[in-house]
């Protein structure tokens, strides 16, 4: 997702704010609901599932996985992040290894978004006015998080509008994007063992993280 040295601070300051954001739109949203509304009915809903079910308080993390599958990860596109993430690379991977890419991908998102929920602590989230026009197809929902201590981040969500619904592509933490903060790293592992080494190495980490 980063540049080796600068990954951690913001994959950590990521999953400790998207257990309380959980940006999308949600399965059954209205066509014609904007942006804006959608990301904090979602927020709202998935804020009072964490409060409410003693499964997630107590770190059941088969019962995070749940929530986020049935709450959160219809609403990304995971293509369009994958091929961030890859740059270049993407156009020179074959149909069959872009999928195995955003699959593994996707998976490792799953694992860094179910650790995010135990780690929320009742922050709070002001919305920002949704800059927009009707003919925008593209749009940036800006968020700020509130904090117990420590200073206020700030969460922006880079979201297209499909067919069917709104869907998020981006988290901007602070101003640094998630996905193509994964492109030095993803780079790297294309330039020393091509898009199979790619593969190779996030369905690794998925296995290691599972076993732990």
């Amino acid at each position: 997702m980063l540049a080796v040295n600068q990954a951690a601070p913001l994959r950590a300051a990521f999953v400790l704010v998207l257990a309380a954001v959980l940006c999308g739109a949600a399965p059954f949203a209205r066509a014609q609901e904007a942006p804006d509304a959608i990301v904090k009915r979602v927020a709202t809903d998935v804020i009072a599932t964490i409060k409410a079910d003693p499964a997630i308080q107590a770190g059941n993390e088969a019962r995070i996985r749940d929530v986020l599958e049935a709450k959160l990860l219809p609403n990304f596109d995971f293509t369009r992040m994958t091929a961030l993430a890859m740059g270049k690379n993407w156009r020179s991977a074959t149909p069959e290894q872009q999928k195995r890419v955003t699959d593994e991908f996707r998976a490792l998102l799953v694992r860094t978004y179910s650790s995010a929920l135990n780690g929320y602590r009742n922050e709070t989230i002001e919305y920002k006015p949704l800059r927009m026009n009707a003919a925008d197809t593209e749009v940036t929902v800006r968020t700020l998080v509130q904090r117990a201590s420590g200073a206020p981040i700030q969460i922006d969500y880079s979201m297209e509008k499909k067919a069917d619904a709104w869907k998020c592509y981006d988290v901007i933490v602070g101003g640094v994007s998630l996905v193509t903060n994964y492109r030095d790293e993803f780079n790297d592992q294309v330039k020393n063992g091509g898009v199979d080494g790619l593969i190779k190495t996030l369905a690794d980490r998925n296995r290691g993280v599972a076993a732990k």
